[in-house]
């Protein structure tokens, strides 16, 4: 049964921990739905969105995924995993072509769309460190799904725990495709984990150049 009651995002936000057990029960589809969704609207650099995202939900495939993942038992706990990917190669077999083909639709001058066609590529292609790139639009999309998640009512672990080339052989990714990050979807067994605590703003805020707290 579907979630009745979403929590606000301040509440998702302040509440969420990384969950340390969960108790199998499945995710209805339904909300599955709505978090992916709530991935894919995540922003990306030049709006090229070249996350990609493996559902693993069947207890024999969630078991060999826990064996690419250093045994962590809340893999094969979870009803579902989402494996988040970066796909390095996607600006060059057909997503620079729908990115336009879409933006065109959503109001993008030619003139826009022209430049994007040549700028595109030779940034993409060029790109110093194209996996940390990958890494940052990925983690966007992920980070927007773990809060959808939190706010219908689950529990959620992030995890970087993992063995990237073995997670690849499981799921039989493409060469281009780089594993960033798992996210594990449930309810909680047992107690919620303790509370870390976060530093405070005089730690880790500044107003305008580092060293000057920000005053409010």
């Amino acid at each position: 049964m579907a979630n009745l009651v979403e929590k606000t995002l301040t509440q998702a936000i302040e509440q969420r921990r990384a969950t340390p057990s969960f108790d199998g029960v499945p995710v209805p589809a339904t909300d599955l739905k709505k978090i992916l969704e709530a991935g894919l609207h995540a922003p990306s650099g030049y709006n090229m969105q070249p996350w990609r995202f493996v559902v693993v939900s069947t207890p024999e495939q969630r078991r060999r995924l826990r064996g690419a993942s250093f045994n962590q038992a809340k893999i094969e706990e979870a009803p579902m995993v989402i494996v988040a990917c970066g796909d390095a190669d996607g600006w060059r077999s057909g997503d620079l072509e729908e990115m336009l083909r879409l933006g065109r639709e959503g109001g993008m001058t030619e003139n826009y769309a022209e430049q994007a066609a040549m700028t595109i590529p030779e940034y993409l292609g060029n790109h110093p460190n194209l996996p940390a790139w990958l890494n940052k639009q990925v983690m966007l999309a992920f980070t927007t799904m773990m809060l959808m998640a939190e706010v219908l009512g689950y529990d959620t672990a992030p995890m970087e725990g993992f063995e990237a080339d073995k997670v690849a052989e499981v799921l039989k990714l493409p060469l281009s495709y780089q594993v960033v990050a798992l996210l594990a979807i449930g309810h909680l067994k047992g107690q919620e984990k303790f509370n870390g605590g976060r530093f405070s703003m005089a730690r880790t805020v500044f107003d305008g150049e580092y060293g000057k707290p920000l005053r409010f």
